[in-house]
């Protein structure tokens, strides 16, 4: 072999092994579970609350959370009715924005979605229903796809909100209806690689969960008055489960957990456990809850059980996976949004409060709290976690506390 040309071969191999590696991120951390891989985080936060590191303030409305890839921070906003996505260096400094084009200014007006981003590329949908793919280290457009004009989408009434998923170089949206329920497009182009009538449900504000079983992957979503189950590669109804509420808003990822399904909305409906057979084909109903009413907080498993906050209930609870059975129930601190990392739950509630809690069944025990100043407008925006910090959205604001 030519000896000049041998490391040229190696590093195309790992060009395209690096390549082939490439994990796309995740709203709500690793697997959209809510919990973070951090360790060595404090246990308890100083009485003004943990230091704030630093802060960026002009984002743009909106309700993204950040995403971390590449070395940077990637976020969306909004100003008047153009959409933008910002990415920032980890010290909270601007490196680009640029615009992905227009935005959602009617009830609470603003970007929806967290951008997704893999290698190279960006993917952020718009609250009008328009996918663009960017240059992650730019952001030039890639392409662009109107999912409610080309697929005929219908959504529920306050603009569209779903963090784009992605297996491979299928990426995964729904834009509900009788025809195009759900639909896989090649990433890389934007071009329709299968399309899933589902049960014809309108879209309902669910990032869906991507479920990966020995024998099949599976994309599991809450529409309007179902959860359901496809074949990720074919996108072939597997299952449904009803599932309603008064305003047909499901805005929950789901969570597995022991090969089984924790499904949530709302407005007083409830959570319902089900457990998949073996190749996902199937489920079958475990327990149901109506407390457990979150109405767009998330939830987190830690250790076998389920923390989250209720809507018309109002509590902090903590419930058995296996059983359903409530170990607590707490209004210590507002409801709101949680993630886990660690043994603890960092809570973002809509009141403006972070709390630190330890995830235990023994009780609701605040050992952390601060009230956040920067910034205005709802507390909605998920919080994440990078790098030993805590990262909180409040409007045009994002900010970075230091918690390890």
């Amino acid at each position: 072999m030519n000896m000049k040309v041998f490391p040229l071969l190696i590093a195309g191999f790992l060009a395209i092994s690096t390549a082939n590696a490439q994990e796309p991120t995740t709203w709500r951390g690793p697997g959209s579970t809510g919990v973070y891989p951090e360790t060595g985080l404090l246990k308890t936060w100083p009485a003004t609350g943990p230091e704030i590191v630093w802060h960026y303030d002009e984002l743009g409305d909106g309700f993204s959370s950040p995403v971390f890839a590449n070395g940077k921070i990637y976020l969306s906003g909004a100003t008047d009715n153009v959409g933008y996505i910002y990415a920032l260096s980890q010290d909270g400094k601007l490196l680009w924005k640029a615009t992905y084009g227009e935005e959602w200014v009617e009830n609470y007006p603003g970007s929806r979605a967290t951008p997704t981003v893999m290698g190279d590329m960006l993917y952020i949908y718009s609250g009008k229903g328009v996918i663009t793919c960017m240059n992650a280290t730019n952001g030039a457009v890639n392409w662009k796809k109107d999912v409610m004009k080309d697929f005929d989408g219908q959504n529920i009434t306050w603009g569209v909100t779903e963090t784009l998923v992605i297996d491979g170089n299928k990426l995964f949206v729904t834009p509900g209806g009788a025809v195009n329920n759900i639909v896989a497009l090649n990433r890389l182009n934007g071009q329709l690689i299968w399309s899933s009538k589902g049960v014809g449900d309108k879209s309902a504000y669910c990032t869906p969960l991507l479920v990966k079983l020995p024998s099949r992957k599976l994309l599991v979503t809450m529409m309007e008055k179902h959860i359901v189950g496809l074949d990720a590669e074919t996108g072939a109804l597997l299952w449904s489960h009803e599932q309603t509420n008064q305003w047909a808003v499901q805005a929950n990822t789901p969570l597995l957990f022991n090969n089984s399904l924790f499904c949530f909305s709302g407005y007083g409906q409830g959570g319902v456990k089900l457990i998949l057979n073996g190749d996902g084909s199937q489920v079958t109903k475990a327990w149901f809850s109506q407390k457990l009413d979150s109405r767009f907080g998330g939830a987190v498993v830690v250790d076998g059980y389920i923390y989250e906050s209720g809507d018309n209930t109002r509590d902090w609870q903590c419930v058995d996976w296996k059983t359903g059975e409530q170990k607590y129930a707490s209004q210590a601190i507002a409801k709101g949004n949680v993630i886990a990392a660690d043994g603890l739950l960092f809570i973002y509630s809509e009141k403006g409060e972070l709390a630190l809690v330890p995830a235990t069944p023994q009780g609701f025990n605040v050992a952390g709290k601060a009230k956040v100043e920067l910034g205005n407008g709802q507390h909605w925006a998920h919080i994440a976690m990078n790098s030993g910090k805590l990262f909180v959205r409040h409007g045009k604001t994002l900010i970075a506390y230091k918690i390890k």
